[in-house]
């Protein structure tokens, strides 16, 4: 698969599909926003066999195709299945041609992706093992007894270990595909696509966020989004955990407790990543160098900027602005 390059995308659902996790998929692959400039996608609803399936709802589901176009899709996606919502003692059954096109496409470095529960489906087939993952919260624990060589994170939205990508429960499949979509063709296509959806671009933190009571919380305490929108407006300035303490006029232990409760990270590693993004955004859509760009996004210069930037996305600010923008 050329890099950058999505097109072809299969969606496999089989019986007890969740509609809402194959929706997300749906929407963000299978909508034509083609006059609004957006990429457009080949997609294909698949079922073995191209049999309709009875979704988790109640209601019928007649895909278009069987599993011919997992072949050579450069996605394949499988959401979460009502039948491995809560994985039974025993082996769960998956169709052997299904196992065996998810294996190949992983085999040729297609992404491989699930939502939620659709974890259980890439275990069965062997994807899982020795890479990291992750699935609904309460799912967790099922899945790393069932498959005990993945390594099982249940506190993050999504995992990436190229070429599989697992997400958390329900929405945080959207931010999975978002990533990828960011992954492939940019910071541009994916806010904008996000934009469309009504959706944030990127969330950062975890599951721990929204795991029952991980941090007590005082039902009067107000919500710090007014803060994180004020720090999203000045990256380019010094932001210390006792300065925004100071903001919302409180204590810097207690503040870096509740920020943590509610976002899911700490400040430091939500900052860096809001500034990685906007460093993400002006190498797509400014002529600005590298020292320019560091010094606008907050990270002072170049230097830091490659650290964060190359151990965050795994390529330099350089390469990946050659890659996205064909300049140097």
């Amino acid at each position: 698969m050329l890099a950058g390059m999505l097109r072809k995308i299969a969606a496999v659902a089989l019986d007890g599909v969740a509609a809402f996790e194959l929706g997300v998929i749906c929407e963000v692959f299978g909508v034509d926003r083609t006059a609004q400039g957006f990429p457009s996608y080949e997609f294909a609803l698949c079922s073995p066999g191209g049999r309709p399936v009875r979704c988790k709802s109640g209601y019928q589901i007649v895909p278009d195709h069987g599993l011919a176009p997992l072949a050579d899709a450069d996605v394949v996606a499988v959401p979460a299945m009502g039948h491995t919502s809560n994985p039974p003692d025993g082996p769960l059954a998956i169709p052997a041609e299904l196992a065996e096109a998810l294996q190949a496409a992983a085999a040729r470095d297609a992404w491989v992706v699930s939502v939620c529960s659709g974890a259980f489906v890439l275990g069965e087939a062997g994807l899982l093992d020795g890479r990291r993952c992750t699935t609904h919260w309460m799912y967790a624990a099922d899945l790393a007894a069932r498959y005990p060589t993945a390594k099982v994170d249940p506190d993050v939205l999504y995992v990436e270990d190229r070429p599989i990508l697992t997400s958390a429960g329900t929405a945080a499949g959207i931010d999975a595909c978002l990533h990828l979509v960011r992954q492939e063709q940019g910071a541009a296509v994916a806010t904008a696509l996000a934009r469309r959806m009504v959706v944030p671009p990127h969330r950062d933190g975890g599951q721990a966020q929204y795991i029952e009571t991980p941090v007590p919380v005082a039902e009067t305490a107000e919500s710090l989004q007014p803060l994180l929108t004020w720090m999203q407006e000045h990256l380019a300035e010094e932001l210390t955990v006792e300065s925004l303490a100071a903001r919302v006029h409180q204590a810097p232990r207690t503040f870096a407790r509740r920020f943590r409760a509610e976002t899911g990270a700490t400040p430091h590693d939500w900052l860096v990543g809001q500034r990685v993004l906007f460093a993400r955004t002006l190498l797509e859509e400014t002529g600005l160098g590298v020292e320019q760009i560091a010094r606008r996004a907050g990270f002072g210069n170049a230097a830091t900027l490659r650290h964060h930037f190359t151990r965050r996305l795994g390529t330099a600010p350089v390469a990946y602005r050659r890659r996205f923008c064909g300049q140097d």
